[in-house]
Formats: structure tokens, sequence, C-alpha cells
């Protein structure tokens, strides 16, 4: 279409402004929408790029996007389908209050050219909002006096919706004395009143209590109510009333102080003052009642305030009035009648007389111990009593008259296993429900003397160490009476006997009260190895009872004996040592022997012997045996040598510290021709009794190398299968130096000078082993330990010399009676000279042991604890880079014969 327009300049004016405008329209047009308030999440509201005339595609790329002042995101537009949708609770109320018209105005921009859109949503009003009272209780007071047509204004609801969700009508139901009346004015407001249609009787209803609802006109159609509660005021004009002219109340005779009786309950239709009643004894009260029963001004209640019986009083009556408060008050009146129950409230009642008591455990079955009575105050059943005992008790009750019972003995008693009892005697009577009454009865049992004193066990082995203090406490003897007081009191003392030449009493005493055992002076050894007596129990009952116990002391050595030399001549044991040599003699020829014994036993007992250096420092070609005594010549003697030689040998035992003597030797050195014919022949005597010791030493040498050889073998080839595997450095190791210890029994000691490896089990086979007793010392944490011997130099060269003289010091043979109790042995290796190696003996005459021989520990008897064998060639001249193996087996030997298991 085609305009053609000639006119002036205003016309042109004109037309551009017309253009301007439609050309704004098109741009900014505006699109209107409606959704209902609450409306859920997601709910389509239109379809707004479609309305807007954009594309979907240039949504993105234009920045499109909508703007809305104050609303939040209440609504949202889906970018991939230009959908404008509800995202959040839309509430009409809360936008737009009470207002006719509700909008949510949208600015939806693009950029590209820059483009304004306005959307207006228009958010209608549905009815979600009930009526509302201001309260949700209102309270009206109206006094009974008030005429009928009165008005008493009411405040009406309120709506939040519009229009027809908010017309409100009024209703109130039940409405039998009330009605409302709305009215409306030219400002449509309305008024409403509550207007009374009757008269109001307070006695009759006391309060009104009525609905009002408020309903408003939407679909649905919403209410709000209110409650109306209306008090009527009274006035005082009636009387209290009792629902009862006369009570009848039945009270059982035990009731206890303060048991309800009744509760009275007076009603006066009155209200406030007027109604409050105050309860009382209608005057005159009888003083019966006054001492029974008490009443509650307030509540009414009637309680018992003393004690009932039927027997005294079977009923009461008891006049009561019931006054208001009102201005002029007005009283009610009433009457209780109370019967008092008799029935079964008393117990019955024990009474115990106790005869004999205490009773003794000794006393006969049948024994009367306690007479016990029974009574009940009450009548007929309810005062039958029955009596009975409590069971598993040595008691029973045996009936003599009516109520009247017996306590006896129905079986014997122990004090010993129960010194007392609780008897109890329960009496019940036959009343329904029955009462029941106990009386407990304590019996004591005296105690009888019938059991006498005992000790733990019938023997005690007592060590006690020589020379002992006097007065010194050895040990404590302890029995156990199981009576009681003076039946148990124990007292001690000795069985007297002879000990020798000695009574008993000299030696040791008893304490009379604490069993402590004392030496009365000091113990010798030597003299006394075994001290075996009796201590006697006795306790102080009437007649006293008694036991024994049997105490063996034994009388531990101490080194408090010097060795003594023995030496020929009229005096034993003075003077010196005088021996003829001949020259000619070769290299370990025996010219003389010392010998000496030690009075001490054990370890205190082993002697050895040393030379002592020539004064002029030459050296002698002399040498002692260490163990044997024996001197003999270290190289073949010349005419160099001095015809006359003074040896000194000193004895020295092993105890701690060591004793000495001193032995005195002179060897006269001769040529062959001038040695007496008596010598030679006393030589030659020697020499073919040597002799024949030497071959049976010989072939008892060969049996025994061949049984070791086969031991030896056969150890060898377990320990080589034991071994196979790599034994475990705990198992078989090298082992530090051990210091062996003594105990005071007399076990004996070496200093370890060589490291050895011992295996229990496994490994290479032990070396010589040589066990001894008894225990350790405290100091050692083992029974058994390794030790090598290192012998003296001279004693490796010196050939071994058989001796028939084969002598124990008195020492030992006194050891031959003793029976010391020790279950534990030492283990002593030796080392290469262990054959020459002897067991600590008490006399240089007794020979070492050969090869193969039972060797005896030192004070060994017949109880002894170990022996030894030692098997092996034992040559001590023989040299080689390997020394032959010895093995020695150890069996341990108890002291009352049985054998223990044996130590390899």
């Amino acid at each position: 279409m085609l305009f053609s327009w000639r006119g002036g300049p205003g016309a042109r004016l004109l037309l551009l402004s017309l253009l301007f405008l439609v050309v704004w329209v098109a741009g900014s047009g505006q699109v209107h929408y409606s959704v209902p308030e609450e409306a859920k999440h997601g709910t389509f509201v239109g379809r707004i790029t479609q309305d807007l005339g954009l594309e979907l595609a240039e949504l993105v790329p234009r920045l499109f996007r909508v703007a809305s002042k104050g609303r939040g995101d209440l609504l949202e537009v889906n970018l991939q389908n230009g959908i404008l949708f509800v995202n959040s609770r839309i509430d009409r109320e809360e936008l737009c209050g009470r207002s006719a018209e509700c909008s949510i105005h949208l600015e939806v921009i693009v950029d590209r050219p820059l483009q304004v859109f306005h959307v207006e949503v228009e958010v209608t009003d549905i009815n979600d909002n009930p009526p509302v009272f201001p309260e949700s209780e209102k309270r009206i007071i109206i006094a009974e006096s008030r005429p009928p047509e009165t008005r008493f204004p009411l405040d009406g609801a309120s709506d939040a919706d519009i229009g027809v969700n908010s017309a409100l009508t009024y209703r109130v139901y039940p409405n039998d004395y009330f009605t409302l009346d709305t009215q409306n004015n030219r400002e449509q407001m309305s008024s409403l009143s509550l207007v009374l249609r009757k008269s109001l009787d307070r006695e009759e209803i006391q309060e009104h209590s009525l609905l009002l609802t408020a309903s408003d006109g939407g679909k649905p159609e919403l209410t709000g109510t209110v409650q109306l509660l209306i008090t009527i005021l009274d006035v005082n004009d009636n009387a209290p009333e009792f629902d009862h002219l006369i009570y009848k109340v039945r009270m059982l005779e035990n009731a206890f102080n303060g048991t309800l009786v009744i509760k009275l309950n007076a009603t006066d239709p009155d209200d406030g003052t007027n109604a409050d009643i105050i309860y009382s004894f209608r005057r005159p009260v009888s003083p019966a009642v006054l001492y029974a029963f008490s009443i509650n001004p307030g509540s009414g209640e009637i309680r018992t305030k003393g004690k009932l019986d039927f027997e005294e009083k079977k009923s009461y009556e008891i006049s009561v009035e019931a006054i208001d408060k009102g201005n002029i008050p007005m009283a009610g009146h009433c009457t209780i009648l109370v019967e008092i129950v008799d029935i079964n409230d008393n117990a019955p009642e024990v009474t115990v007389t106790s005869l004999a008591l205490p009773m003794r455990e000794d006393a006969q079955v049948g024994t009367v111990i306690a007479l016990i009575s029974v009574s009940d105050r009450d009548s007929g059943a309810n005062g039958q009593v029955t009596c009975s005992l409590m069971p598993y008790s040595p008691f029973k009750l045996v009936s003599t008259f009516k109520n009247y019972y017996s306590l006896v003995l129905d079986s014997a008693l122990d004090h010993e296993s129960a010194a007392n009892y609780e008897v109890v005697v329960t009496a019940r009577d036959a009343g329904s429900p029955s009462l029941s009454a106990t009386a407990s009865v304590s019996v004591e049992v005296a105690d009888v003397n019938d059991n006498a004193p005992a000790f733990a066990q019938p023997e005690y082995t007592v060590l006690v160490k020589e020379n002992n203090p006097p007065g010194c406490h050895i040990f404590t003897v302890s029995a156990r009476d199981a009576d009681a007081q003076e039946n148990a009191l124990v007292s001690y003392s000795l069985v007297e006997r002879r000990v020798g030449e000695r009574a008993l009493s000299s030696y040791v005493s008893v304490h009379a009260e604490s069993g402590k055992v004392y030496a009365l002076q000091p113990l010798d050894h030597e003299e006394l190895e075994l001290l075996q007596f009796q201590v006697s129990a006795r306790d102080a009952g009437v007649p006293p009872l008694g036991s024994n116990v049997t105490l063996q002391v034994f009388v531990l050595d101490e080194n408090d004996n010097a060795p003594a030399l023995l030496l020929p001549g009229p005096g034993g044991g003075a003077g010196a040592l005088s021996q003829r040599v001949a020259r000619s003699v070769g290299a370990g020829h025996v010219v003389a022997k010392v010998r000496a014994v030690d009075a001490d036993s054990g370890y205190n007992a082993w002697l050895s012997y040393e030379l002592q250096p020539a004064a002029s420092g030459a050296r002698s070609p002399f040498r002692v045996g260490l163990y044997t005594g024996e001197i003999s010549t270290t190289r073949a003697l010349d005419e160099a040598d001095a015809p006359r030689q003074r040896l000194l040998v000193l004895v020295k035992d092993h105890g701690e510290p060591a004793l000495t003597a001193t032995a005195t030797v002179l060897l006269s050195l001769e040529d062959s021709g001038q040695a007496p014919k008596a010598s030679s022949r006393a030589s030659t005597g020697a020499a073919g009794a040597e002799a024949a010791l030497v071959d049976v030493n010989v072939y008892l040498i060969i049996a025994i190398c061949a049984v070791s050889s086969l031991l030896v073998l056969t150890l060898l080839l377990y320990t080589a299968l034991r071994c196979s595997a790599p034994p475990s450095e705990g198992a078989c190791g090298p082992g530090k130096p051990t210091l062996v210890c003594s105990s005071a029994v007399g076990s004996w000691s070496y200093s370890q000078q060589r490291r050895q490896r011992v295996c229990s089990g496994e490994g290479p086979p032990k070396a010589d082993l040589m066990a001894f007793s008894p225990s350790l010392p405290p100091c050692l944490s083992s029974a058994e330990v390794t030790g090598e011997i290192e012998p003296d130099s001279e004693q490796l060269k010196e050939p071994r010399q058989p001796n028939p003289d084969w002598r124990y010091s008195a020492s030992l043979r006194a050891g031959m009676h003793s029976s010391v109790h020790l279950e534990e042995a030492g283990i002593l290796r030796a080392g290469p000279g262990g054959p020459d190696q002897q067991w600590p003996t008490v006399s240089s005459a007794t020979p070492e042991p050969e090869a193969g021989e039972v060797s005896p520990p030192v004070g060994a008897g017949v109880n002894s604890n170990s022996w030894t064998f030692k098997y092996g060639p034992g040559n001590p001249k023989q040299s080689g880079p390997e020394p032959k193996k010895q093995t020695q087996v150890s069996f341990l030997l108890r002291h009352k014969g049985e054998a223990s298991q044996p130590r390899q």
C-alpha cells in the first residue's frame, strides 16, 4: 500500500511521531497470563517465546533473560522449550494482601538487538484461607438475674481472601438461651451481638458453652470457630445437702491410726463462697468419738485417730453438719454409724525360757534345752496356735501342755562343725488369714576337749651349722587344735631321752608357748651329726590331749679342724718323717708318703699337698702328689745332690677359710749297698704287693676300656644323629667360666679355667663328668654347672701307683650313719687330666680311683645322694693333638633308697 502525503512541516512531524509509536508498540508489546495462587512447582503458565515472537534457537545467543522487581524467582522460563512455569510457591495474600487485583510484572530482555518485553502474570485468588476469629476462646460473665433480650457484643471473624471467598455468615449452637444478631451499616461493616432469649438459673446450668461458627462463600466452604464460655454468677439461695441422712460403715478393729473411715460429700448448688462448705462434728460430741475419730473440715474425711478395739466398743454414732460460707450461712446434717468388726488382728506371742545354755557338745539326745510358751489375744479359731521348728537342725519341739513346748536335743552335737545354732521357732494361729510370729533361740555349743593337737606333718628335718651360738633359734614347731578356748591352747615340751651320756635337754629346748626350738650349746658335727628327738604338744583341756612330732636335726659341718699328720712313731702325730732313699732310683720313683687326716667332712676334709720351696732356693729333685701326698723323684739322683734332704710339705684342706698343717720329711740319700736289709725286705714285700695290685688293675683297666669304648662309640653315633641339624645356640654353645660354690653341707668347688661345650642330648659327647652333692648355695641358679680342673703340671708327669691302703677319716666313718635330705647333685667336668683328678678324700692314704672304680663323695654314707662311676683309660702321660675322651655316669640315690634317674 502506497501513501502519498502532501503537507507542510507540521504534518511531517506528526507522521513521524505516529510511525515511532507503532514501532515501539511492536518492539515492546505486553503479554498477559493468569495463574492461580498456590500452584505447584512446574505449573504451566504460557509459551512466552512464542507469544513474544522469538525463536527458540536465538534465546541463548541473544542472552534471553527474565527480571522481576522484588518478586524473586517465583516464575522461570525453560530455555529449551520457551515455556513460562511456576518455580516456587505463590501466595496471593502475601503478594498483594486484600487488594482486588494482584499481578506479577516480568521484564523479558534479549540482546542483538536489544529488546525489552513486558509480561504481566495475574495471580487469581483461591479459597485457601478460612475465617479467623481474634481469639479461639472468649469468656463472658453474666449474672443469673439479667433479664431476657439483653445484648452482648461479639467480635466478628476476618478472611484473608477476597470477593466471594471472604463473604462470611455466622451461626451459634446450642442456642436454647441465646441467639445471634448481625447488622450491616452503610460502610459495609457488620456488627455481631449475642442476645439473651430467656432467664438464667445458675443452679440449673452454671456455665454455658457455645460454639460460634463463621463460614465463607468459597468453594469449598471454609469455616472458623470460637468457643464462647458464658459463666453465670451465683446468688446464695441453696443450703448444703448430703447424699444420705444416715451412713453405715464397718471398720476392722486393727485399723491403723489415720485409716479413712468415710469421706462425706455435701453439695451446694450455689457458687463461689456460697458453695464453700465446712464439715464438723455436731455438738455435743461424745468423748469416745473425739478419742477415736477426727474430721477434716475442708474435705469431709473422717479418719481414725485412736485405737479401735472390738472387745472395748463395738460401734460408734457420729453426727456431722455441713455449713456454707454465704452471707447468710446455711447448714445440712447427717449421721454416721461405725460398726467395729472383730478379725484376727493379733499375732501369736512366743516366750522362750532358756534352761541349760550353753549346751555341751557331748550332751545326750533328748536333753531339754529351753521351754517355749505361746499365746494369742484373739479368741476362737483366731486364738488357736501351733508351733513349728526350722528344719535341718539337731533339735525338735515336744508339746508338753496346751500352748507349752520343750526344745530338746534330737541328734549329737559337734562344736567343731557348728559352734552356734540359731533356732527359729514359728507360732501360727488358725485365723484366716493366719498370723505368725517367730522367736530366735541362740543355742551355743560348749566345747569339750575331744581333739588332740595335730602337727602339719609327722616329721621335720632341720639343718643346723655346727658351732652355733648358744641359745640360737633353729626351728619352730606348730600344732593346731580344732577345739576352742582353753581346749585349743597348745603348749610344747621336749620328750626327754638320753643322747649318749647326756640328757636331751642339755642340747635343745623348746618354748612352751611359741614352739620355738633353741640350741642350748654349740653343736659339733664331729661329735654329733644327727640329733633326733620328739616335741610334744598338749592342750589345756581337762583331761589334756597331746601328740608328738619328730625332729631330725642334722648338724652341718664347718671347717673348724686343721689337718692332722699321721707320722710313724709313738706319738703318731709329732716329729718328722725319716726315710732312706737309694741314689740309684729313677725319675718318678715314690720314696715316701705323707699321710694326714681331717676331722671335718666333705669339702672341709679334702686335703691337698704342696711342697714348700727350700730356703736356699735350690731346685729339689723331689715332688709331692697334689692329692696323694706321695713324694717321688722328678729325675734321677746324682752325686751332686745333698745326702740329706729336708722337705717341708704343706697339707691344706679346702674349707673356707682353709686350714693347714706342715709335715717335715727327712730323706737320706745312700748308695744301694748301704741300704739296711730290713729296709730291703720291706721294700721287697711292698714291691710284691704293689706288683700284684698292678696286675689286677691292668686287667680291670682293659675291661673297663672296652666297655668305655663301646659306650663312647654309641654316644658318638647318637650325638651325630641328633646334631645333624644345626644346633640352637641355647642348647649347645660355649659357656662362660662358672664357679661351683659349696653349701654348708660340704660340696666342693673349682674355678673353670677353660671354656668347654656341654650339650643336653645333642652335640659331641660329654667329657669326664663328676657328680657331687649336696645342694648349691643361693648364689647359683642351677644345680648343674660345668668346669675344668687344670691339674698340677708335676702331677701330670707323676706315674700312677696303686695303693692298697684305702682309709677314711673319722668324719667319713661317722658319715656312714648320716641321712641328709638333699635331692640335688652338681656336675663338674674335668680336663684332660681327669683320670688323675681324685674325689676329695679325707685322708692322704686314700688312693685315687682307677678307671672303672666307684668313687664315693666326701662324707658319703649309706644314704648319700650321689655315687660316681668313671670310665676311660685316663693315662696322664698321654699327649697329642686330641686327648682321649672320658665318660662318667652319675647316679643319684635318695635317702630312702629310691634310685633317681641317672645323669650322663
